[in-house]
């Protein structure tokens, strides 16, 4: 890649860095292509708690932030106190060649715009679509707050040289939503960290006992499915038979406890297992012993035309997958899923059933899936596009 000299600013609002693999996939790569990149971040509770720090070559400005709670009132008093730190850490920063902001929130293009008066190009990595993020997880229609969302958007995009998109649908949205011309849209795919994800020799102890493990990774927010997983898995065992499984979900987020409680609720709590969040080496033990893994976010109009990080991981670690039928989850995978029509949660549980006695099935489709992130969705690819959407960017 040749290298570009300049001074790159990264804004992120959801999750701190390096945690935020993305993010910190972007930050390396522009290092490697010659940048000097800082990264402006909120802290964790964790991990990456230090209000500076240098990795890699990366400088990471992070400020303290407390999540929201209590609906839309509580994002609002979030993303209040992210702005006020994200300016006050940029002008820390200095000028800088590119500011790029990621969202959510859609309001960080008022940080760049003053970074733009001091002559930044200004590059909008759209991670979500806001205004679906809002009706999919609020569920309260296209009231005033989605309105004021859509104007958020419609500014961002305006105030944008150049707009990352995370696949072609989102693209699309760029294009024809935002107004944007082809040229100034560049798609940059999520992909796995290989090295991170390499499988290990099964542990059998981990199915507690059982001959098949079911495994989920990622968010538990209420846009996840975790609830559509969780009611699948009481129909496997009420309307299939099957009690011959043992279920882990990996990961946590603001649906967490509610999730716990319905699991108790329908029954599961003997056979369903939540670890939290937990170290990457813990992960890829349970994930090397699950025999199925499960995506079961929803049709809503998010879900729809979003690229799931928890698919690539999965088909990173050779692993069939179940899936409801999504636009972009189809895009992912591919082969590697097989697809329930949206939000049958009892077709969802006869398809887990039939890769449980189907082992070479599940084996077809894994090599399928890691064959996809090594060759067209892999990093290599996408890391190509961010290049190129920066040389655009610093010529436009």
């Amino acid at each position: 890649m040749p290298a570009l000299p300049g001074k790159a600013l990264i804004l992120v609002e959801n999750l701190s860095v390096p945690f935020d693999r993305r993010v910190w996939q972007e930050s390396t790569t522009l290092r490697d292509a010659g940048w000097e990149v800082h990264v402006i971040c909120p802290q964790g509770t964790k991990r990456d708690t230090e209000p500076e720090a240098v990795v890699d070559g990366v400088h990471i400005h992070r400020y303290p932030l407390k999540a929201a709670t209590g609906g839309p009132a509580g994002y609002l008093q979030e993303y209040g106190s992210a702005l006020w730190h994200t300016l006050r850490l940029a002008r820390k920063v200095g000028p800088v060649d590119v500011v790029h902001a990621c969202n959510p929130p859609d309001l960080l293009y008022l940080v760049a715009k003053v970074l733009k008066r001091q002559g930044a190009k200004f590059i909008f990595d759209q991670h979500d679509l806001c205004p679906e993020l809002y009706l999919s997880r609020f569920d309260r229609g296209q009231d005033l707050l989605y309105r004021g969302v859509c104007a958020l958007e419609r500014a961002t995009y305006r105030a944008a040289d150049v707009v990352i998109s995370t696949n072609e649908s989102y693209k699309q949205v760029a294009r024809i939503r935002g107004g944007k011309r082809p040229e100034d849209v560049f798609v940059v795919r999520s992909a796995p960290v290989v090295e991170r994800f390499k499988e290990v020799p099964a542990e059998p102890e981990l199915k507690q006992g059982k001959p098949f493990m079911l495994a989920y990774l990622g968010v538990m927010g209420p846009q996840d499915g975790v609830d559509y997983a969780l009611r699948a898995l009481a129909k496997l065992r009420d309307e299939v038979g099957r009690t011959d499984w043992h279920a882990v979900f990996v990961g946590s987020g603001d649906a967490f406890d509610d999730m716990v409680a319905l699991s108790a609720k329908l029954g599961l709590a003997n056979q369903v297992e939540f670890t939290g969040r937990i170290p990457d080496e813990d992960l890829v033990r349970y994930l090397s012993t699950a025999d199925v893994c499960l995506s079961p976010d929803p049709l809503n109009p998010l879900n729809d035309v979003s690229t799931m990080n928890k698919v690539m991981e999965y088909m990173a670690m050779s692993k069939p997958i179940v899936s409801f039928e999504l636009r972009e989850a189809r895009v992912s995978a591919g082969d590697a899923a097989v697809y329930a029509p949206a939000n049958d949660e009892s077709a969802f549980a006869k398809l887990v059933s039939q890769l449980l006695d189907d082992p070479e099935e599940r084996v077809r489709m894994g090599k399928l899936g890691q064959a996809r992130v090594a060759g067209a969705l892999s990093w290599e690819n996408s890391a190509k596009n961010l290049i190129a959407a920066y040389e655009h960017a610093v010529k436009s």
